[in-house]
Protein backbone atom coordinates (compact mmCIF):
# COMPACT_ATOMS: atom_id res chain seq x y z
CA UNK A 1 0.00 0.00 0.00
CA UNK A 2 0.90 3.58 -0.35
CA UNK A 3 2.19 4.90 2.92
CA UNK A 4 4.20 8.59 3.18
CA UNK A 5 5.46 9.70 6.37
CA UNK A 6 4.77 13.37 7.30
CA UNK A 7 6.90 16.30 6.68
CA UNK A 8 7.20 16.90 10.51
CA UNK A 9 7.61 13.51 10.85
CA UNK A 10 10.34 12.58 8.61
CA UNK A 11 12.01 15.92 9.61
CA UNK A 12 12.15 15.23 13.16
CA UNK A 13 13.47 11.36 12.80
CA UNK A 14 15.99 12.61 10.09
CA UNK A 15 17.15 15.59 12.95
CA UNK A 16 17.22 13.11 15.94
CA UNK A 17 19.69 10.00 13.38
CA UNK A 18 22.23 13.14 12.83
CA UNK A 19 22.39 14.10 16.89
CA UNK A 20 26.83 13.05 17.65
CA UNK A 21 24.81 11.28 20.88
CA UNK A 22 22.32 9.01 18.95
CA UNK A 23 25.32 8.47 16.25
CA UNK A 24 27.47 7.25 19.53
CA UNK A 25 24.85 5.63 21.04
CA UNK A 26 24.45 3.47 17.72
CA UNK A 27 28.65 3.03 17.87
CA UNK A 28 28.18 1.45 20.90
CA UNK A 29 25.45 -0.75 19.77
CA UNK A 30 27.71 -1.80 17.33
CA UNK A 31 31.11 -2.66 19.75
CA UNK A 32 28.73 -3.92 22.33
CA UNK A 33 27.17 -6.89 20.03
CA UNK A 34 29.62 -9.51 21.92
CA UNK A 35 28.06 -8.81 25.00
CA UNK A 36 24.67 -8.67 23.86
CA UNK A 37 24.96 -12.21 22.12
CA UNK A 38 26.36 -13.48 24.74
CA UNK A 39 23.63 -12.17 27.49
CA UNK A 40 20.65 -13.44 24.68
CA UNK A 41 22.43 -16.83 25.06
CA UNK A 42 22.62 -17.16 28.50
CA UNK A 43 19.13 -16.18 28.88
CA UNK A 44 17.32 -18.76 26.15
CA UNK A 45 19.44 -21.16 28.07
CA UNK A 46 17.19 -20.54 31.00
CA UNK A 47 14.22 -22.18 29.72
CA UNK A 48 10.86 -20.72 30.46
CA UNK A 49 7.64 -21.63 28.68
CA UNK A 50 4.27 -20.10 29.19
CA UNK A 51 3.72 -20.24 33.44
CA UNK A 52 7.31 -20.91 33.70
CA UNK A 53 9.28 -17.54 33.55
CA UNK A 54 10.51 -17.10 37.05
CA UNK A 55 13.83 -18.07 36.71
CA UNK A 56 13.98 -16.05 33.60
CA UNK A 57 13.04 -13.29 35.02
CA UNK A 58 15.03 -13.26 38.20
CA UNK A 59 18.20 -13.14 36.11
CA UNK A 60 16.77 -10.47 33.84
CA UNK A 61 16.40 -8.40 36.60
CA UNK A 62 19.93 -8.68 37.68
CA UNK A 63 21.16 -8.06 34.54
CA UNK A 64 18.96 -5.01 34.54
CA UNK A 65 20.51 -3.97 37.08
CA UNK A 66 24.07 -4.15 35.82
CA UNK A 67 22.86 -1.66 33.09
CA UNK A 68 22.04 1.02 35.06
CA UNK A 69 18.11 0.60 35.52
CA UNK A 70 16.44 1.69 38.86
CA UNK A 71 13.41 0.98 40.65
CA UNK A 72 13.65 -3.07 39.66
CA UNK A 73 10.44 -4.78 40.82
CA UNK A 74 8.71 -7.89 39.95
CA UNK A 75 5.15 -7.40 39.24
CA UNK A 76 2.13 -9.13 39.95
CA UNK A 77 1.62 -10.68 36.85
CA UNK A 78 5.35 -11.97 36.86
CA UNK A 79 6.78 -9.21 34.80
CA UNK A 80 10.35 -7.77 35.13
CA UNK A 81 10.11 -4.49 35.22
CA UNK A 82 12.39 -1.24 36.06
CA UNK A 83 12.54 2.48 34.95
CA UNK A 84 15.43 4.42 33.51
CA UNK A 85 14.62 8.30 34.87
CA UNK A 86 13.91 11.10 32.24
CA UNK A 87 14.33 14.43 32.99
CA UNK A 88 11.36 14.66 34.81
CA UNK A 89 8.49 17.00 34.84
CA UNK A 90 6.82 15.79 31.43
CA UNK A 91 4.57 13.10 34.24
CA UNK A 92 4.94 10.72 31.30
CA UNK A 93 6.99 7.83 29.60
CA UNK A 94 7.33 5.26 26.92
CA UNK A 95 7.22 1.91 27.40
CA UNK A 96 9.90 -0.35 25.72
CA UNK A 97 9.20 -4.22 26.51
CA UNK A 98 9.95 -7.91 25.20
CA UNK A 99 8.53 -11.18 26.44
CA UNK A 100 9.94 -13.76 28.40
CA UNK A 101 8.34 -16.93 27.75
CA UNK A 102 8.70 -19.02 24.84
CA UNK A 103 6.94 -21.91 22.97
CA UNK A 104 9.42 -24.82 23.84
CA UNK A 105 8.65 -26.64 26.26
CA UNK A 106 10.49 -27.77 29.46
CA UNK A 107 13.49 -30.30 28.57
CA UNK A 108 14.24 -28.69 24.94
CA UNK A 109 16.78 -26.34 25.85
CA UNK A 110 20.37 -28.25 25.96
CA UNK A 111 23.04 -26.48 24.58
CA UNK A 112 23.79 -23.46 21.33
CA UNK A 113 25.01 -24.70 18.31
CA UNK A 114 27.75 -22.27 16.66
CA UNK A 115 27.24 -22.84 12.26
CA UNK A 116 28.09 -20.49 9.73
CA UNK A 117 28.09 -17.66 11.81
CA UNK A 118 24.49 -17.97 13.16
CA UNK A 119 23.40 -19.22 16.64
CA UNK A 120 21.21 -22.39 16.92
CA UNK A 121 18.88 -22.56 20.32
CA UNK A 122 15.20 -22.89 21.05
CA UNK A 123 13.67 -19.54 21.89
CA UNK A 124 17.09 -17.09 21.17
CA UNK A 125 14.91 -15.10 18.69
CA UNK A 126 11.36 -15.32 20.05
CA UNK A 127 11.55 -12.99 22.28
CA UNK A 128 14.67 -13.43 24.54
CA UNK A 129 16.33 -11.60 21.48
CA UNK A 130 14.43 -8.71 22.55
CA UNK A 131 15.31 -8.74 26.13
CA UNK A 132 19.25 -8.87 25.21
CA UNK A 133 18.38 -5.12 22.93
CA UNK A 134 16.71 -3.54 25.51
CA UNK A 135 19.82 -4.44 28.30
CA UNK A 136 22.19 -3.25 24.96
CA UNK A 137 19.68 0.04 24.43
CA UNK A 138 19.78 0.83 28.07
CA UNK A 139 23.94 0.68 28.02
CA UNK A 140 23.99 2.58 24.55
CA UNK A 141 21.57 5.58 26.15
CA UNK A 142 23.87 5.94 29.44
CA UNK A 143 27.48 5.34 27.39
CA UNK A 144 25.86 8.37 24.98
CA UNK A 145 24.91 10.55 28.02
CA UNK A 146 21.89 10.31 26.73
CA UNK A 147 18.92 12.04 29.12
CA UNK A 148 15.17 11.59 27.47
CA UNK A 149 12.33 13.75 28.26
CA UNK A 150 10.35 10.84 29.49
CA UNK A 151 10.84 8.31 31.62
CA UNK A 152 12.03 5.09 30.10
CA UNK A 153 10.33 1.69 31.23
CA UNK A 154 11.84 -1.41 30.64
CA UNK A 155 10.11 -4.76 31.10
CA UNK A 156 10.33 -8.53 30.52
CA UNK A 157 6.94 -9.69 30.10
CA UNK A 158 5.32 -13.12 30.73
CA UNK A 159 2.79 -14.93 29.21
CA UNK A 160 2.72 -13.78 25.87
CA UNK A 161 2.78 -16.89 23.96
CA UNK A 162 -0.37 -19.92 23.35
CA UNK A 163 -2.47 -20.05 26.62
CA UNK A 164 -1.10 -17.55 28.03
CA UNK A 165 -3.05 -15.06 26.24
CA UNK A 166 -0.83 -11.68 26.51
CA UNK A 167 -1.55 -12.11 30.17
CA UNK A 168 2.06 -10.33 31.05
CA UNK A 169 1.07 -7.54 28.66
CA UNK A 170 -2.63 -6.86 30.57
CA UNK A 171 -1.71 -7.16 34.15
CA UNK A 172 1.59 -4.74 33.73
CA UNK A 173 -1.03 -2.09 31.84
CA UNK A 174 -3.26 -2.80 34.50
CA UNK A 175 -0.96 -1.47 37.09
CA UNK A 176 0.62 1.31 34.83
CA UNK A 177 -1.39 4.72 34.29
CA UNK A 178 -1.57 4.42 30.80
CA UNK A 179 -3.49 7.70 30.25
CA UNK A 180 0.38 8.66 30.84
CA UNK A 181 2.03 6.37 28.49
CA UNK A 182 3.44 7.82 25.23
CA UNK A 183 4.21 5.04 23.41
CA UNK A 184 4.31 1.99 23.92
CA UNK A 185 7.03 -0.23 21.92
CA UNK A 186 7.03 -4.12 21.77
CA UNK A 187 9.77 -5.99 20.16
CA UNK A 188 9.24 -9.39 18.68
CA UNK A 189 10.40 -11.29 15.47
CA UNK A 190 12.94 -11.70 12.80
CA UNK A 191 12.41 -9.22 10.63
CA UNK A 192 13.19 -5.05 11.50
CA UNK A 193 11.98 -4.00 8.58
CA UNK A 194 8.57 -4.74 9.53
CA UNK A 195 5.77 -2.56 11.31
CA UNK A 196 2.65 -4.14 12.96
CA UNK A 197 0.42 -1.10 14.56
CA UNK A 198 -3.09 -3.39 13.73
CA UNK A 199 -3.87 -6.26 16.01
CA UNK A 200 -5.43 -9.65 15.06
CA UNK A 201 -8.20 -10.47 18.29
CA UNK A 202 -8.41 -14.14 18.75
CA UNK A 203 -10.24 -16.51 20.65
CA UNK A 204 -9.39 -20.01 21.75
CA UNK A 205 -12.47 -21.70 23.61
CA UNK A 206 -12.74 -25.92 24.62
CA UNK A 207 -16.19 -27.42 24.08
CA UNK A 208 -17.06 -30.02 25.91
CA UNK A 209 -20.29 -32.08 24.82
CA UNK A 210 -21.68 -34.48 26.99
CA UNK A 211 -24.81 -36.95 26.82
CA UNK A 212 -25.37 -40.51 29.08
CA UNK A 213 -23.49 -42.38 27.25
CA UNK A 214 -23.30 -46.55 27.20
CA UNK A 215 -22.39 -49.51 25.61
CA UNK A 216 -21.45 -49.44 21.69
CA UNK A 217 -23.89 -52.61 21.10
CA UNK A 218 -26.61 -52.51 24.17
CA UNK A 219 -26.78 -49.21 23.96
CA UNK A 220 -27.08 -48.14 20.23
CA UNK A 221 -29.13 -45.70 18.68
CA UNK A 222 -29.15 -43.28 21.80
CA UNK A 223 -27.56 -39.66 21.61
CA UNK A 224 -23.83 -40.13 21.06
CA UNK A 225 -21.91 -36.85 22.20
CA UNK A 226 -19.03 -37.75 19.82
CA UNK A 227 -21.21 -37.79 16.71
CA UNK A 228 -22.57 -34.62 18.03
CA UNK A 229 -19.16 -33.29 17.97
CA UNK A 230 -18.41 -34.16 14.79
CA UNK A 231 -21.36 -32.66 13.39
CA UNK A 232 -20.22 -29.40 15.17
CA UNK A 233 -16.44 -29.81 13.43
CA UNK A 234 -18.18 -30.30 9.94
CA UNK A 235 -20.18 -27.43 10.07
CA UNK A 236 -17.81 -24.86 11.36
CA UNK A 237 -15.39 -26.29 7.95
CA UNK A 238 -17.89 -25.30 6.21
CA UNK A 239 -18.26 -21.60 7.10
CA UNK A 240 -17.52 -18.93 4.80
CA UNK A 241 -15.12 -16.13 6.06
CA UNK A 242 -13.74 -12.87 4.47
CA UNK A 243 -10.16 -12.89 3.04
CA UNK A 244 -10.28 -8.96 3.88
CA UNK A 245 -10.35 -8.00 6.73
CA UNK A 246 -8.35 -11.49 7.40
CA UNK A 247 -10.86 -13.81 9.53
CA UNK A 248 -9.63 -17.53 9.69
CA UNK A 249 -11.05 -20.43 12.57
CA UNK A 250 -9.26 -23.80 13.06
CA UNK A 251 -10.58 -26.80 15.16
CA UNK A 252 -7.37 -27.33 17.09
CA UNK A 253 -8.07 -30.96 18.89
CA UNK A 254 -11.01 -33.18 18.89
CA UNK A 255 -10.71 -36.41 21.86
CA UNK A 256 -13.49 -38.61 23.33
CA UNK A 257 -12.80 -41.87 24.82
CA UNK A 258 -9.99 -43.78 25.11
CA UNK A 259 -8.56 -47.38 23.77
CA UNK A 260 -9.56 -49.46 27.44
CA UNK A 261 -13.30 -48.31 26.42
CA UNK A 262 -12.73 -48.89 23.08
CA UNK A 263 -16.54 -50.42 22.56
CA UNK A 264 -18.40 -47.56 24.88
CA UNK A 265 -20.35 -44.65 23.45
CA UNK A 266 -18.56 -41.79 25.62
CA UNK A 267 -20.64 -39.63 28.11
CA UNK A 268 -17.92 -36.87 26.98
CA UNK A 269 -16.09 -35.49 24.33
CA UNK A 270 -13.97 -32.25 23.46
CA UNK A 271 -13.32 -29.76 20.57
CA UNK A 272 -10.79 -27.22 20.81
CA UNK A 273 -10.85 -24.44 18.52
CA UNK A 274 -8.77 -20.79 17.50
CA UNK A 275 -10.45 -18.14 15.90
CA UNK A 276 -9.12 -14.77 14.63
CA UNK A 277 -10.20 -11.73 12.79
CA UNK A 278 -8.38 -8.68 11.89
CA UNK A 279 -11.98 -6.64 12.96
CA UNK A 280 -13.57 -6.97 16.38
CA UNK A 281 -16.95 -6.75 14.66
CA UNK A 282 -16.29 -9.84 12.29
CA UNK A 283 -14.72 -11.49 15.41
CA UNK A 284 -17.85 -11.50 17.22
CA UNK A 285 -19.84 -12.60 14.19
CA UNK A 286 -18.10 -15.68 13.73
CA UNK A 287 -18.31 -16.24 17.85
CA UNK A 288 -21.31 -16.37 16.98
CA UNK A 289 -21.79 -18.66 14.07
CA UNK A 290 -19.63 -20.85 15.39
CA UNK A 291 -21.96 -21.21 18.63
CA UNK A 292 -24.87 -21.96 15.99
CA UNK A 293 -23.02 -24.53 14.60
CA UNK A 294 -22.54 -26.18 17.71
CA UNK A 295 -25.99 -25.60 18.89
CA UNK A 296 -27.51 -27.05 16.14
CA UNK A 297 -25.19 -30.37 16.15
CA UNK A 298 -26.39 -30.94 19.62
CA UNK A 299 -30.22 -30.67 18.35
CA UNK A 300 -29.69 -32.75 15.24
CA UNK A 301 -27.92 -36.00 17.09
CA UNK A 302 -30.56 -35.23 19.91
CA UNK A 303 -33.42 -35.65 17.44
CA UNK A 304 -31.88 -37.94 15.54
CA UNK A 305 -31.96 -40.80 18.44
CA UNK A 306 -35.77 -39.32 20.03
CA UNK A 307 -34.69 -37.66 23.11
CA UNK A 308 -34.57 -33.51 22.41
CA UNK A 309 -32.06 -31.87 24.50
CA UNK A 310 -29.77 -35.46 25.45
CA UNK A 311 -26.78 -33.72 24.26
CA UNK A 312 -25.31 -30.41 25.76
CA UNK A 313 -22.60 -28.66 25.38
CA UNK A 314 -20.35 -26.02 27.54
CA UNK A 315 -18.35 -23.92 26.17
CA UNK A 316 -14.87 -22.51 27.96
CA UNK A 317 -13.02 -19.33 26.83
CA UNK A 318 -9.01 -19.49 27.26
CA UNK A 319 -7.54 -17.25 25.34
CA UNK A 320 -9.68 -13.87 24.40
CA UNK A 321 -7.02 -11.12 23.10
CA UNK A 322 -9.06 -8.39 21.44
CA UNK A 323 -8.89 -7.00 17.66
CA UNK A 324 -7.90 -3.36 17.76
CA UNK A 325 -6.81 -0.71 15.13
CA UNK A 326 -5.45 2.60 15.52
CA UNK A 327 -5.09 5.42 12.74
CA UNK A 328 -1.44 4.25 10.57
CA UNK A 329 -0.38 8.48 11.13
CA UNK A 330 -0.05 8.39 14.53
CA UNK A 331 3.49 9.78 15.74
CA UNK A 332 5.13 6.55 16.70
CA UNK A 333 4.24 4.66 13.61
CA UNK A 334 5.41 7.06 11.35
CA UNK A 335 8.53 7.38 13.42
CA UNK A 336 9.25 3.64 12.57
CA UNK A 337 8.86 3.60 9.26
CA UNK A 338 10.73 7.05 8.61
CA UNK A 339 13.73 5.39 10.77
CA UNK A 340 13.88 1.98 8.48
CA UNK A 341 14.15 4.11 5.64
CA UNK A 342 16.48 5.89 6.94
CA UNK A 343 18.37 2.65 7.46
CA UNK A 344 18.23 1.88 4.24
CA UNK A 345 15.51 -1.19 4.89
CA UNK A 346 12.01 -1.10 3.03
CA UNK A 347 9.75 -0.47 5.56
CA UNK A 348 6.37 -2.55 5.33
CA UNK A 349 3.18 -3.05 7.54
CA UNK A 350 2.17 -6.53 8.72
CA UNK A 351 -1.30 -7.09 8.49
CA UNK A 352 -2.48 -7.35 11.62
CA UNK A 353 -0.43 -9.55 14.52
CA UNK A 354 -1.16 -11.18 18.05
CA UNK A 355 1.25 -9.58 20.02
CA UNK A 356 1.49 -7.84 23.16
CA UNK A 357 1.14 -4.47 21.14
CA UNK A 358 -2.68 -5.65 20.92
CA UNK A 359 -3.31 -4.66 24.85
CA UNK A 360 -1.99 -1.44 24.20
CA UNK A 361 -3.55 -0.15 21.55
CA UNK A 362 -7.31 -1.72 22.60
CA UNK A 363 -6.39 0.44 25.37
CA UNK A 364 -5.99 3.57 23.89
CA UNK A 365 -1.69 3.54 24.34
CA UNK A 366 -0.36 4.09 20.79
CA UNK A 367 1.72 1.21 20.09
CA UNK A 368 3.98 -0.56 17.55
CA UNK A 369 5.56 -4.17 17.45
CA UNK A 370 8.65 -3.70 15.92
CA UNK A 371 11.40 -6.94 15.13
CA UNK A 372 14.79 -7.54 16.73
CA UNK A 373 16.81 -8.44 13.77
CA UNK A 374 17.35 -8.04 10.06
CA UNK A 375 17.03 -11.46 8.27
CA UNK A 376 18.10 -10.80 4.08
CA UNK A 377 15.25 -12.74 2.29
Amino acid sequence: MSYTVSESTASAVKAALALPELKKAFEFIREDDERTLKENVELAMIEAPTFHEEKKCERFMQLLAEAGITDIRRDKGGNAVGIRRGKGGTGKSVLLEGHMDTVFPLGTVKKPVYKDGAVFLPGIVDDTRALAEILSIARALDAAGIETEHDLILAGTTREEGMGSLGGMKDLLAELDTGKIAASISIDGDDLASIVYLGTGFKTVVVDFTAPGGHAYVNFGIANCLHAAARAVAKIADLEVPLSPKTTYCVSNFHAGSDSSIHAIVPKATIKINYRSESAELLSKLDAQIKDCIQKACDEESERAGTPGAVKWEMQVVCDVPACSQDQHRPVVESCYAAIEEFGLEPKFEGGGCCNSNIAIDLGVPAVCISSMYRKK
